[in-house]
């Protein structure tokens, strides 16, 4: 994946929205339809969709007269870069480092604490 800039909080909530519709894509009142109230705008959602085609996050086809929008990044793919980032500014691209905050930083169940041991 080529360096793409980190999404807004509401491109990011748009393109939770778009990840997890039945058919991984929609048109533009599909994804509205989603959203929580307060909805935004239809021209705001528009916008935001051709925000994150820009961005290299999302496709779009046409389809008759309407656009139909597809991720073009899984949610899977998206996370790997933020915390790859996040390891690289901020703990010196140390994987022990990251790891060892995000547990000291979490409140983890005991099951939880025993996953991750289980992962090792």
């Amino acid at each position: 994946m080529s360096e793409k800039r980190f999404l807004t909080r509401s491109e990011f909530q748009v393109m939770l929205i778009l990840w997890n519709l039945p058919n991984k894509g929609g048109f533009t009142h599909d994804i509205l339809e989603v959203f929580e109230d307060p909805k935004p705008a239809y021209t705001t959602l528009a916008t935001f969709l051709k925000i994150l085609t820009k961005k290299g996050y999302v496709k779009s086809k046409k389809i008759g007269a309407m656009l139909y929008y597809v991720p073009s990044v899984t949610k899977e793919e998206y996370c790997k870069m933020v915390m790859d980032k996040a390891q690289v500014d901020y703990f010196d691209n140390d994987p022990t480092a990251f790891i060892a905050f995000i547990l000291r930083n979490n409140t983890l169940t005991e099951e939880q604490k025993q996953a991750v041991k289980n992962l090792f």
